[in-house]
């Protein structure tokens, strides 16, 4: 995963072998076990915490380091070297929770709830999506009505990222009325009586837990509030543009995992006497791979510069995440059959990889959700 002139400078190179040696030292030499168990131990976060991995790209006044879009595309890089999406998802969780509480959120509220998280000590998990609609935002049903000093919230969310293991979770209620214009944005602590949840077992993503949750009857203080009330769609449009961008920087990074596995399959397995990278149609495959990550890449890497310039072009961010994890279904499918057998058997990066392509496709809003958006943006 080498650097891409002009866009990395030698700040974004010495957090690339910082975080590399981080990876090394931390989790591959236990990922395997970790995936087996279902789960990773909640000590790597203040691991993570303490080399200052979790607080890129916040602000100095909340224990963060602020960063441009590049230095998170080198984290996310090199995480993804041992091949577990899951690791990504669980460690990184705040990456989604966090950013409507920095935007809109109290000075007290801030305070309060980012410095923790962002030295490992809390586990922070967002909540939107609802077993009876995801993608659908504007029409999500839990609801939070206001008493007092408190609002009291009824309702459920599902696939939620860290949702047993969150200290903090951010939730989108129903402050107000019908449609986007009545959802306001809660922090719900994990203590609240009447707050409950249940895990999920999935295809992917093993060791990073995922959940239902279920508010009845929780009480939770007004000033948890994020922001002003009914105003909370707005932010959860513009954390699901960074997420959607940092979803195609994960499914560029598996990408070039499965295209480095298989290139050093293919150099060592030999068949009827010469290595498999000496097969033609071998050699083909390794090349297609290796031409979709690299028109994935400078895409992603334009993109991010332009979000670095301030810019958000909503519908080529769509667009970007489809060709993305596209691009990452494509070469995992290769690199299990370039791995012939031995890429059908737990163990293998690319086995893990080809099971987690789909999450990315779904999540951060489903690819045919992706077209449409993009398909209005540009007056369709």
């Amino acid at each position: 995963m080498a650097p891409h002139a002009p866009y990395y400078t030698e700040e974004h190179e010495q957090l690339r072998e910082q975080v590399r040696r981080f990876v090394q030292r931390e989790i591959a030499p236990d990922i395997e076990a970790w995936e087996e168990a279902g789960e990773f131990p909640r000590s790597l976060y203040a691991k993570a915490g303490e080399m200052g991995l979790l607080g890129i790209g916040y602000p100095d006044a909340l224990g963060g380091t602020p960063a441009d879009p590049f230095h998170r595309i080198v984290v996310t890089d090199e995480l993804a070297r041992p091949g577990s999406g899951g690791i990504i998802a669980g460690l990184l969780s705040h990456g989604i929770a966090l950013p409507p509480i920095v935007a809109l959120g109290s000075e007290s509220l801030k305070q309060r709830i980012v410095p923790p998280v962002l030295r490992g000590e809390a586990i922070a998990a967002l909540a939107i999506t609802e077993p009876d609609g995801g993608s659908d935002v504007a029409n999500l049903r839990t609801t939070a009505r206001r008493e007092g000093d408190h609002y009291i919230v009824d309702g459920s969310k599902t696939f939620i990222t860290s949702g047993m293991r969150a200290d903090y979770v951010t939730v989108a209620v129903r402050t107000g009325g019908p449609g986007m214009g009545g959802i306001s944005l809660l922090v719900v602590e994990r203590d609240t009586p009447g707050f409950t949840r249940t895990p999920l077992a999935k295809m992917g993503w093993w060791c990073s837990d995922t959940a239902t949750l279920y508010f009845d009857g929780c009480r939770v203080p007004a000033a948890n509030l994020v922001g002003d009330e009914n105003a909370g769609f707005l932010g959860i449009m513009h954390n699901f543009n960074g997420e959607r961008i940092a979803i195609a920087s994960m499914a560029v990074a598996f990408s070039q995992v499965c295209l480095d596995e298989a290139i050093a399959w293919a150099k060592e397995r030999n068949t009827f006497g010469k290595p498999l990278v000496h097969r033609q149609v071998i050699r083909h495959k390794l090349v297609d791979m290796a031409q979709r990550i690299g028109s994935s890449r400078a895409w992603l890497e334009q993109l991010a510069w332009r979000v670095g310039q301030g810019h958000w072009p909503i519908a080529e961010v769509c667009m970007l995440k489809n060709a993305a994890t596209q691009c990452l279904e494509f070469c995992a499918k290769e690199a299990v059959q370039i791995f012939g057998g031995a890429g059908y058997i737990r163990g293998q990066k690319v086995e893990r990889i080809y099971r987690e392509t789909k999450v990315l496709s779904i999540g951060g809003g489903a690819e045919e959700i992706m077209k449409e958006l993009a398909a209005k943006q540009m007056g369709l």
